[in-house]
């Protein structure tokens, strides 16, 4: 497991662990509105103009609010839930320190699939008969039942596999190539930092990242500029960040033309 796999992992457990919690709080909650509400004997109107009918009222609303609470409980539990599942599902990261390598076995087995599609269809134009064609696709590697399905006509009579899925298959693969591609140059980049007035600026190739980092917080001005430039502030690095790309190494430089503005309007 390398270490952007272990920052996978540990993250999924935090939201597991969330969601754990929420859960409990969800449970113990919820026990105490039920406990709450059968302090008042069932059928129990309240009584109105009795002296008790404010404290009554203010109790069952008491009662009402922390069912609420219980259930906006819960809802967290699920949402936290959800979170650790999707860790991981997200495709193969540019963050991933491997993602050329998975990348490269990824693109491996769209390839093949081309062939064996190729290699169906060819197969079905080549034979006749329905006894032959599955014969065919059998010796291929695919199962009988495979073959009678890809044999069976679509709507417009046509059997084996469709151009669209060759298409696509074949746009994959070269979408898969390009982010290989683009991946290969960024290895090449090399780490960028630069001091400036107030701000220090970084391209961190490990990290994956273009950075600014501040010696306090930034005043709200600035906050407002790196937000709207997408980056986004990372407690763990201390630093304000958004991805390594072309995209994120122009919005730094945009960022980083409006900082130096604003210092030398602030110097006249």
């Amino acid at each position: 497991m390398n270490a952007y796999e272990q920052k996978q992992a540990a993250r999924k457990a935090r939201y597991e662990e969330r969601a754990e919690q929420a859960s409990a709080e969800s449970a113990s909650t919820y026990n105490r509105a039920r406990d709450m509400a059968q302090a008042i004997p069932f059928g129990q109107p309240i009584l109105v103009g009795h002296h008790s009918e404010t404290r009554d009222r203010n109790y069952r609303d008491r009662i009402h609010t922390t069912y609420g609470k219980a259930f906006a409980l819960q809802d967290k539990a699920k949402h936290y839930e959800q979170k650790a599942a999707s860790v991981g599902t997200g495709g193969i990261s540019s963050d991933d320190p491997d993602a050329i390598e998975k990348l490269r076995a990824e693109l491996a087995n769209v390839e093949q699939a081309q062939e064996r599609m190729k290699a169906a269809n060819k197969a079905i134009r080549t034979h006749k008969t329905e006894e032959t064609r599955i014969a065919a696709l059998v010796a291929q590697g695919l199962t009988e039942a495979q073959a009678a399905e890809l044999l069976k006509p679509d709507f417009a009579g046509r059997v084996g596999f469709p151009s669209y899925a060759l298409s696509n298959n074949n746009a994959n693969a070269r979408r898969i190539a390009g982010r290989i591609a683009e991946l290969e140059k960024r290895r090449q980049r090399v780490d960028v930092e630069q001091e400036a007035e107030g701000y220090t600026y970084r391209e961190d190739t490990e990290e994956n990242r273009v950075m600014f980092v501040f010696p306090g917080k930034p005043d709200e001005a600035t906050r407002a500029l790196l937000k709207r430039h997408a980056f986004k502030w990372s407690p763990s690095r201390g630093a304000w960040v958004r991805q390594l790309n072309n995209a994120g190494i122009w919005a730094g430089q945009e960022v980083k033309k409006a900082l130096n503005a604003l210092t030398k309007v602030g110097d006249v």
